[in-house]
């Protein structure tokens, strides 16, 4: 069973630092991806701020699983290069992260993904891109 069919089948369980992190899957489908996450005290920086690397950590596993939707059997992946914009900070409510597939080619992937609040409206939090080398079972 690969990664996919085990979120399809045991959700968040199937991703320990998702019920670490208390991450919900929204959706998963055609090359885009979108979680949610309260943010609680315990993720905070010294200053009480949501630790940025969080926001970096959460744009990560929605464009890997936007990837996972587009692999073919026997195809996985790995986390080549990344880089992070902080546009805001939050200190509580829900993110969201979207993670979408910009192109899937047969050795590499290359992702966008953006992380928001939505307390009243819309407002972006980190901006995120990334390349994925897709592996292939031996």
């Amino acid at each position: 069973m690969n990664y996919l069919d085990k979120i399809k089948k045991d959700g968040s369980m199937a991703n320990p630092f998702f019920c670490l992190m208390g991450i919900e899957i929204e959706s998963a489908e055609a090359g885009k991806a979108v979680l949610k996450m309260q943010v609680r005290p315990d993720m905070h920086n010294g200053v009480g701020w949501l630790q940025g690397g969080m926001l970096a950590a959460l744009a990560d596993e929605a464009m890997a699983l936007a990837i996972y939707t587009q692999l073919s059997d026997g195809e996985g992946i790995a986390t080549i290069s990344e880089s992070t914009s902080f546009i805001r900070g939050v200190r509580d409510g829900v993110v969201y992260a979207e993670g979408r597939v910009i192109r899937k080619g047969r050795r590499v992937a290359f992702c966008e993904g953006e992380v928001w609040t939505q307390n009243g409206e819309k407002a972006l939090l980190s901006r995120t891109t990334a390349a994925f080398a897709v592996t292939r079972e031996k």
